[in-house]
């Protein structure tokens, strides 16, 4: 690959001069191989730099002035973006060449290549690699992934094809677990209806029988709690005739008594 550049060799311009010195000083320093393209005195070189040049990269009138870089057919640029790659070490770059070994440009692509790409070890990219070891490692985890999801969806199965229902405690404190196994969902009901009906038939002559056994005892205990109650009535008034006060009368009636009694005594003893 050549690089041309196209100069103006009988220019009045000071500073295209200086531009165009500047451009070939630099090229010459770093020892890649250029050739100079005059289009002062060659009327094809200047028509080629005017056609070849980007719109885009043309004045507003259209006409391009030197230095103007191609790398072969390829345009490159001109000394304002030569000058921003000179200060940028990327001046290889801006010519399309590849950095010589060794060089601060060269030591600058291989770090961006790194931050870009991972270490190279052995010619090869180790971020390869690992990308690769990803995808395999992803794989796996999506194919363990739907095992798991398989084994869930057996177990569920499982679940329902044994399905357990739960009867209530009975009365002698046992708990019974009644295997459904093949029944379909209207004969597990229909059973668990009927030994409800069983267990509230039963309650209810329990209750029953209490009930009855309560009235006996009240009719064994009432004739008692009568006489008890009668027997209370007559103490009662026995005590009532007892507590009621004595007359003078019967006072003095008593008086007499004792004393004619007394004298009988005294009497006897003489």
């Amino acid at each position: 690959m050549v690089i041309k550049v196209f100069l103006a060799s009988s220019s009045g311009s000071t500073a295209i001069k200086k531009k165009q010195q500047d451009v070939l000083g630099f090229l010459e320093a770093l020892k890649v191989d250029y050739a100079p393209l005059d289009i002062a005195c060659n009327e094809d070189n200047r028509m080629w730099m005017r056609e070849n040049v980007p719109v885009e990269k043309k004045p507003t009138n259209g006409i391009p002035l030197p230095p103007q870089i191609f790398n072969e057919e390829s345009y490159c640029g001109d000394y304002e973006t030569f000058f921003d790659a000179k200060e940028d070490n990327a001046v290889y770059a801006f010519l399309g060449l590849p950095p010589p070994p060794g060089s601060k440009e060269a030591k600058e692509a291989e770090k961006a290549f790194i931050l870009e790409n991972g270490p190279v070890k052995n010619g090869t990219v180790e971020n390869e690699t690992v990308e690769s070891e990803t995808v395999e490692n992803g794989t796996d985890d999506a194919e363990d992934e739907e095992n798991l999801e398989a084994e869930e969806v057996e177990e569920e199965n499982l679940d329902d094809d044994s399905l357990k229902r739960e009867v209530p405690m009975d009365f002698n404190g046992d708990e019974h677990t009644h295997e459904v196994g093949g029944e379909t969902g209207e004969e597990a009901a229909e059973e668990a209806a009927e030994e409800d009906a069983a267990t509230e038939e039963k309650v209810a002559k329990e209750e029953e029988e209490a009930v009855k056994d309560t009235e006996e005892a009240a009719e064994d205990t009432a004739p008692v709690k009568q006489e008890e109650a009668q027997e209370e009535v007559e103490d009662d008034e026995a005590k009532g005739e007892d507590d009621q006060p004595v007359s003078e009368g019967e006072e003095d009636l008593g008086s007499e008594e004792e004393e004619e009694l007394r004298q009988l005594e005294e009497e006897e003893d003489e």
